[in-house]
């Protein structure tokens, strides 16, 4: 499976990047600028390979979108006609920060996720790996121990994320719902910034009593 990171030059994008070419899949990042992309690529090596954002959700199976919120709208925007009938995963998290930490920006659509969905109508979005620390993705040093809360429409879409999730040594992936309530799990890594802070921490997320 070929797999695009749109944002990958970014710590959160290239972190999965980098896991999931370790676990064996065709990882290509994208960017604004594909030198940038393609020097990224070149840095964390295990055969992933740069280029534009369009050029790289063209030409994958999945595809990932992991930029800021504020080039979120524009990006989708650009790739919809790239990501038709592909499963389009958004980990993107609406924050804005100030003076008291991190807080949750109101999204018109509900959910970076639902932006995308309403933007990208003929893709199969998926919510998915919005709590996970870009420090430790990075880090293949770091044993993760963390679930992945995944939220669609589209339940064959889900469990496909779901699987990429679990290829992941310590990473499991956990369906959780629609995407009405991706919202809620977007604004909660607001949460986790606060509790990294005050503890010094990386926190994940953990479901209890799951086989």
């Amino acid at each position: 499976m070929s797999i695009a990171v749109l944002g990958g030059t970014g710590p959160q994008g290239r972190g999965l990047a980098l896991r999931w070419a370790v676990a064996g899949e065709q990882i290509v990042i994208g960017s604004r600028d594909p030198q940038r992309a393609a020097g990224v690529a070149s840095e964390l090596g295990h055969g992933i390979t740069g280029t534009g954002n369009f050029e790289a959700a063209q030409g994958a199976d999945v595809v990932l979108v992991a930029v800021p919120y504020e080039g979120h709208a524009a990006l989708i925007t650009e790739i919809a006609p790239a990501v038709e009938a592909k499963i389009l995963i958004d980990c993107v998290n609406p924050l804005g920060f100030d003076k008291q930490g991190a807080f949750a920006l109101t999204v018109p659509e509900g959910s970076a996720a639902q932006q995308a969905a309403a933007l990208a109508p003929q893709a199969r979005v998926v919510a998915a790996f919005h709590h996970i620390s870009a420090v430790l993705l990075q880090d293949l040093q770091e044993q993760l121990d963390i679930d992945v809360l995944v939220l669609s429409e589209d339940r064959e879409a889900a469990d496909a994320v779901i699987a990429l999730a679990d290829l992941i040594p310590g990473m499991r992936g956990v369906f959780a719902g629609r995407l009405r309530n991706a919202g809620q799990i977007e604004s909660l890594t607001a949460n986790l910034i606060s509790i990294n802070r005050r503890y010094k921490v990386h926190a994940g997320i953990r479901i209890t009593d799951l086989p």
